[in-house]
């Protein structure tokens, strides 16, 4: 199963997701912002297997986390969830080309089974 750094800055949804994932097997390390993501990817480079991050978070973005990761460790597989795909679609975000859009709302068997799939590929 991968290794997933999650990043949400919603506690409740937070939790939810981490459950889901962790029920399906894999190992999830939960972060409040896009802050605190960056500093788990900068502890140890290649050490996650997926970014799974909300998009429209305060100060660092999901946008920025993900670009940013992805100069970390290009190996990284990267799937936003959001309530605002056009933006993390949208060719000038700078998200990077390769990340999986999940539209909120979404069912957590779509998450579980859209991760096995990034993950497969």
């Amino acid at each position: 199963m991968a290794k997933i750094l999650l990043a949400e800055d919603d506690d409740s949804m937070r939790d939810f997701l981490a459950k889901a994932l962790k029920r399906a097997g894999h190992e999830v390390l939960v972060c409040a912002d896009g802050e605190e993501g960056l500093d788990a990817i900068g502890e140890q480079p290649a050490q996650f297997d997926l970014l799974l991050t909300d998009i429209v978070m305060p100060g660092v973005d999901g946008i920025e986390l993900a670009r940013r990761a992805a100069e970390i460790d290009p190996g990284l597989k990267i799937m936003f969830i959001t309530g605002f795909a056009a933006v993390a679609l949208n060719p000038g975000s700078g998200a990077p080309t390769n990340a999986k859009v999940l539209s909120k709302p979404f069912h957590l068997r779509e998450l579980v089974d859209e991760v096995a799939r990034v993950m497969a590929a």
